[in-house]
């Protein structure tokens, strides 16, 4: 069954959505459907908190097990962001790190059967791209102090020419500093959006197939589209990373800025 919820494009439904007209939920259908796409960012945070909690209790000086996979996880991040910010990769890994996994699990979760994927909602993604746009501000504060933080806004002049040119570089720059969430929400959301577009499409000519032929048995031909969404939802979560990771090595001064 493939119904619009509320995101308004074709999808396959939520627990939520199929137990909505239940009696023991109906009083809350409406608050819940609302609510969906925080529902459902909760309760990845949840199990990723209980998975991680649970998984780490133990912790050897020689990994085995579980543990071997968060080291495997946590080293290669490290490799991947350290290309970017080179030695400060150790003091930002734990804020990219869950970002990501945090980010690929909710693009994956759309995958489990009844679940849904929150970063196909818009104001999920933005949510996640206003953190990385606090924690990035917040470092080119701290790093540059507040006349350098100004300083970089106006584009670092140097020169009269410089300071002739900050009534246009001011603007374009804060322009610069807010579309950044914005797009990083944009690109989430809509990828995330297209891909459960794709499965639901293919799911429902499965069905439409079925209906038609009166075969004994389903077609799941959405089970490519499954594979290429959890591929599309791996490339998505790095995307975000490291975009995020370019953004904090920007928050640094160079040799140009002023740092006080």
């Amino acid at each position: 069954m493939i119904i619009l919820g509320a995101s308004d494009f074709p999808e396959v439904p939520t627990f939520v959505e199929l137990f909505r007209d239940q009696p023991l939920f109906a009083r809350y259908a409406h608050f819940l459907l609302y609510w969906e796409d925080i529902l459902f960012s909760g309760l990845v945070a949840i199990l990723l908190s209980l998975f991680f909690y649970f998984g780490a209790r133990k912790r050897e000086m020689i990994p085995h097990g579980i543990q071997n996979f968060f080291e495997l996880i946590v080293d290669s991040m490290r490799k991947l962001v350290g290309g970017i910010l080179g030695k400060d990769v150790d003091k930002h890994l734990p804020f990219l790190a869950t970002l990501f996994i945090y980010i690929f699990v909710m693009n994956a979760f759309g995958l489990v059967p009844f679940m849904k994927s929150p970063s196909s909602s818009v104001s999920i993604s933005i949510g996640m791209g206003l953190c990385v746009f606090a924690y990035v501000q917040y470092l080119t504060f701290t790093n540059m102090g507040f006349f350098g933080y100004l300083h970089h806004l106006c584009g670092s002049p140097q020169n009269l020419l410089g300071w002739i040119l900050v009534p246009l570089m001011l603007p374009i720059e804060i322009i610069t500093q807010i579309s950044r969430p914005i797009t990083l929400a944009l690109r989430l959301t809509g990828n995330m959006m297209g891909e459960h577009v794709l499965i639901s499409i293919s799911a429902l000519f499965a069905v439409i197939l079925f209906s038609f032929d009166k075969l004994p048995f389903g077609l799941p031909i959405q089970v490519p589209a499954m594979l290429f969404g959890l591929v599309t939802s791996f490339i998505q979560g790095l995307v975000f990373t490291l975009l995020s990771a370019v953004y904090i090595f920007l928050s640094k001064p160079h040799a140009s800025e002023t740092h006080t």
